[in-house]
Formats: C-alpha cells, structure tokens, sequence
C-alpha cells in the first residue's frame, strides 16, 4: 500500500511539475518518419520497398473512405511517379485524416500548399469525378458544407416519426 501511495505521489509531481525534461518517460517526436524520406529509386530492391512502404501507407491510414480512395490511387499510380511526385504524394500521405477527407470530397477548400500539390490534385479530381458518376446531387453535400446532416432529418411531417428515426 505504501508504494502504491508513493507511486501516485510521484505522479502527481511529475505531472505538476514545471521542468518537463526532468521527465522519467521517453519523449516521442510527432512527426512522421516519412517527412524526411529519402526517395532512393537506383534500384529495383529499394524501388519496391519504398513503393510498398506508400502502398501500405495510403491502405492503412484508420480511415475507411480514405484508405479506399487513397489505396486504389497510389496502387494505380505509384509505379509511374517520379522523385518530385513521389514526394508530394509523401506530403499527402503526411495531411491529417479528417481535413485530407474534407478537402478532397470538397466540403471545404483547402490551403493554397496542398491545392497546388500535382498529387492531391489528381487524387482530388478523380474523387470528384466519381462522386460526380456514381451518387446524386441530393445525398451530397453542397461545397463548403459538411457532409452529415442529422440523422431523423429525412422525413418531417405528418408522415415523419414521432421520435427519432422510426
């Protein structure tokens, strides 16, 4: 009991503290491994890392529209990037999941250095370009809105629920 009390004492100091590199825990940095990345394309052994290394990337992020627009497009295009592209497709790998997800299904306008990345925006007008071909105009949000509405707000009426979304 008495090194469990001490324990949640040290804690408490450590947290209260005003010298943070007194600290006893490892410091992580938060940028990403990538935005640093040496882009080797000499030959085909590092070549096919690096392309995996994107692919994997671009499949993983932890979200689901994202992985799937972003996956099928590096998997088409990265065998046929160059240096200065692959790059800009690290810059977009590196963007924020739910503003990347705003900007490039065009609920909001992205910065002036992410609209002008060649990679983001061939990626953006092959999203649009489907959202164009496969969903109508009344599920979409309009430009500049965000995509989810309430969701009892289809029917509201007579013939509406009486509460919530019967």
């Amino acid at each position: 009991m008495g090194s469990l009390r001490r324990g949640v004492i040290n804690l408490r100091r450590f947290l209260t503290s005003s010298n943070p590199t007194a600290s006893p825990l490892p410091r992580y940095s938060l940028s990403s491994p990538f935005s640093s990345l040496h882009i080797d394309l000499s030959d085909e052994e590092s070549k096919r890392r690096l392309f995996n290394r994107l692919i994997y990337r671009s499949k993983q992020r932890g979200f689901l529209e994202l992985d799937l627009v972003l996956g099928k497009w590096v998997e088409d295009n990265v065998h046929s990037l160059d240096e200065n592209r692959l790059r800009a497709l690290v810059h977009v790998l590196d963007l924020e999941n739910p503003d990347l997800w705003k900007w490039l299904s065009g609920q909001e306008k992205p910065p002036e250095s992410v609209s002008s990345n060649p990679v983001f925006a061939a990626m953006h007008e092959r999203v649009m370009k489907n959202l164009e071909s496969h969903s109508s105009p009344a599920t979409r949000a309009t430009p500049g809105q965000p995509w989810v509405r309430g969701w009892d707000d289809i029917k509201k009426g007579r013939d509406g629920p009486i509460a919530g979304n019967q």
